[in-house]
């Protein structure tokens, strides 16, 4: 199976050739290495009684991510992967194991790690609630000591392509989620970090801002080989932009491979939603089966591996067709059907990120 090895998931390679002697590779920009995190919580079990118990949110994770490669890491809610980026940023000290970014310990030497890494959690900002963007990003200027000609040059690169020329002097308090997240973003990229950890980038961007968003990490990726750590629950943002996809289920790495061998693996679909002129029978085309009928409109299920491309052809050359659409699968579905084969998602669990493919 894609991205597995005999242990239940990739194996990252290890080996003596090629490593320092900390047992890191030379080669690996982010490098992980039986990493842990226990957490102590105390509960009341009585009246006047506490008790502890310890929560492992990671649980022995090793992986390695090379200079400039885009990598998503996903999971359900719960699964680690906020706890892993606050270790890899040096927020968190791990319980167990080692870890390197840059050849730099993170929870030693998180000053000196600042200047190298940018950091975006979708729902906490980054930016000062009370100033206007601009004012924002002077301070950004200010703490990472960032010459003038390059400040000017990186934010207006980031106001052009991620549409912020009339954002700027609005104070971040009065800004939409979508819009606060393209500030966001621009204020992690202007020191020009070497890595950059994203955490639901996307969330609350209508369709346009994605695409925008996403063109925009493409094109610094590219240009600037920044390495990226991508978590989302969107997984059109996996498919856009990464060609590796990391797995991580109750603190543990369970995949590490290509998208298409996780959807191989649980056998996972994605649903074409077809609305016809008129009621009938339900469509009958190679590679998928019509799962739901409701008048008009007809839901057929397809391998989410598979390419959408013919599917829409042949409904469009066969049946009266008004409009059609591509429902991605929950990465939560995605995710139960790797653990659990043959597993069926719940009731609206294909109801994900919609990619339009109306007729022309």
């Amino acid at each position: 199976m894609d991205g597995f090895s005999d242990d239940g998931f990739s194996d990252d390679g290890f080996s003596d050739d090629g490593f320092s002697d900390d047992g890191f590779s030379d080669d690996d920009f982010i490098e992980l290495d039986g990493i842990e995190k226990v957490f102590e919580v105390r509960r009341r079990a009585g009246l006047l009684r506490r008790e502890r118990r310890e929560v492992r949110a990671v649980d022995g994770i090793s992986f390695r991510v090379p200079r400039g490669e885009m990598v998503g890491y996903i999971g359900p809610n719960g699964a680690g992967k906020s706890t892993t980026i606050k270790m890899l940023t040096g927020i968190l000290v791990p319980s167990g194991g080692r870890l390197r970014v840059a050849g730099i310990d993170p929870s030693r030497e998180r000053t000196r790690l600042a200047r190298r890494i940018g950091v975006v959690f979708g729902q906490r900002t980054t930016l000062w609630w009370d100033l206007p963007l601009r004012d924002s990003y002077a301070l950004v200027r200010r703490m990472y000591r960032i010459p003038d000609d390059r400040y000017r040059r990186n934010l207006d690169r980031c106001v052009e392509l991620l549409d912020l020329g009339d954002l700027l002097d609005v104070p971040v308090r009065q800004l939409s989620l979508g819009q606060r997240m393209r500030g966001d973003i621009a204020a992690a990229l202007l020191h020009d970090p070497e890595v950059l950890y994203l955490d639901e980038p996307t969330i609350g961007l209508d369709v346009v801002s994605k695409a925008k968003v996403r063109g925009f990490l493409r094109e610094v990726n590219a240009e600037h080989g920044t390495t990226v750590l991508l978590t989302t629950h969107d997984l059109t943002d996996i498919e856009q932009l990464c060609k590796r996809v990391m797995v991580i289920d109750h603190g543990r790495l369970v995949y590490d491979g290509g998208l298409d061998g996780l959807h191989a693996v649980g056998g996972s679909e994605r649903t074409l939603v077809v609305d016809l002129e008129r009621e009938l029978p339900p469509i009958e085309v190679p590679g998928a089966r019509t799962v739901r009928v409701e008048g008009p409109r007809q839901w057929l299920a397809f391998p989410a591996a598979a390419s959408a491309a013919p599917l829409v052809a042949a409904v469009a050359d066969g049946y009266p067709l008004v409009d059609l659409s591509v429902r991605e699968p929950e990465i939560e579905d995605v995710i139960a059907r790797m653990l659990f084969p043959g597993s069926e998602p719940e009731e609206g669990a294909a109801r994900g990120a919609v990619r339009s493919v109306g007729p022309h």
